[in-house]
């Protein structure tokens, strides 16, 4: 199954060189290069894993995390830094981040949890339906 990635990074120069190569190991990437489109993004489509930067202009990547998970809770969220800090990755998973990764980013290492990331996403969405499917089973008393 192709995963579906939204890579977040104000570095357009890094968000297309990472965008081509993810896409060559056959992930479906979608770029954004701020927080608010991406924000704009996450209300329209569904993605298996965001990658997020955490240093960016107007909304860092802590604030973005937190607005996307309100969104949309079952976002695996991965965080991508150049300037980490054991207190920020703390934050970071605090917020509901899966993982915290330090630029330049392993590609494979990226690749490896973009894949785990999709799994916990097939996991959560499960766990969902089948709360509905108890709920409706109890409230109609089958």
């Amino acid at each position: 199954m192709t995963e579906k990635v939204l890579l977040i990074d104000d570095e357009k120069d890094f968000l297309e060189i990472m965008a081509e190569r993810m896409g060559t190991r056959g992930m479906d990437v979608s770029t954004a290069s701020s927080a608010e489109d991406a924000l704009k993004l996450v209300e329209d489509h569904s993605y298996d894993a965001i990658v997020l930067d955490l240093q960016m202009p107007n909304m860092d990547g802590l604030e973005t995390l937190k607005r996307l998970k309100e969104k949309r809770p079952e976002l695996q969220v991965i965080l991508l830094t150049g300037h980490a800090t054991v207190e920020k990755g703390i934050q970071a998973m605090k917020l509901g981040a899966m993982d915290f990764i330090e630029k330049p980013a392993d590609l494979g290492l990226l690749t490896e949890r973009i894949k785990k990331a999709q799994a916990q996403k097939l996991i959560f969405v499960e766990k969902k339906t089948e709360d509905k499917i108890r709920k409706i089973m109890a409230e109609k008393a089958w």
